[in-house]
């Protein structure tokens, strides 16, 4: 019986020393949309992506115009078939068939490459961005000693009581301007 005791008592100091040891932690939230969105970084990204995608628009459209304008010739050759040049007409029919079967299937891998050239470049451009706010939120987080730093951007954290916004901070040591947030409804 004594032992039950004891060790009954040794739990509940565990658990009320594990209680002290959490309450003592700091707790914190950022907006890393925010923060990112503040960085001059981004708006370079953005336009080196855009200009991207208008170049590789642009060569996608002229080769749907190349493919309209050859359709159309086709088009008006199979109006010109008549009995009497039907064997010839058929044949240019035809490889003007395959020529625009090729085409097409020029124009679908295009697109198909023009997608994975953005994501790469997407991925390129943006990826040093974001390791640089994390590296950031980080050295904050660190040098204000919390334990746990909740981002709202992504609507990680529905409730909070409490907790200090650093978003500042972050922006601060990222040489941005401090900007109004707007907290997440709790």
């Amino acid at each position: 019986m004594r032992k039950l005791i004891n060790a009954f008592f040794l739990a509940a100091g565990l658990l009320f020393t594990a209680n002290i040891a959490n309450a003592q932690q700091k707790l914190a939230h950022l907006n890393s949309a925010n923060i990112i969105e503040a960085m001059p970084e981004v708006k370079t990204a953005r336009t080196t992506l855009e200009n991207l995608q208008k170049g590789k628009q642009t060569e996608i459209e002229k080769m749907i115009a190349e493919y309209q304008g050859k359709l159309k010739a086709a088009q008006e050759l199979e109006k010109t078939m008549s009995e009497a040049n039907k064997e010839a007409v058929g044949k240019d029919l035809q490889a003007k068939s395959v020529e625009l079967q090729d085409l097409e299937k020029r124009i679908t891998d295009a697109r198909t490459k023009a997608q994975q050239e953005l994501e790469a470049k997407n991925a390129e451009l943006f990826n040093p961005i974001q390791v640089k706010a994390d590296n950031a939120i980080k050295a904050v987080a660190k040098e204000k000693g919390y334990a746990y730093v909740f981002d709202t951007a992504n609507q990680a954290l529905i409730y909070w009581d409490g907790g200090e916004d650093i978003t500042a901070l972050v922006r601060t040591k990222l040489g941005l301007g401090a900007a109004t947030t707007t907290a997440p409804k709790k």
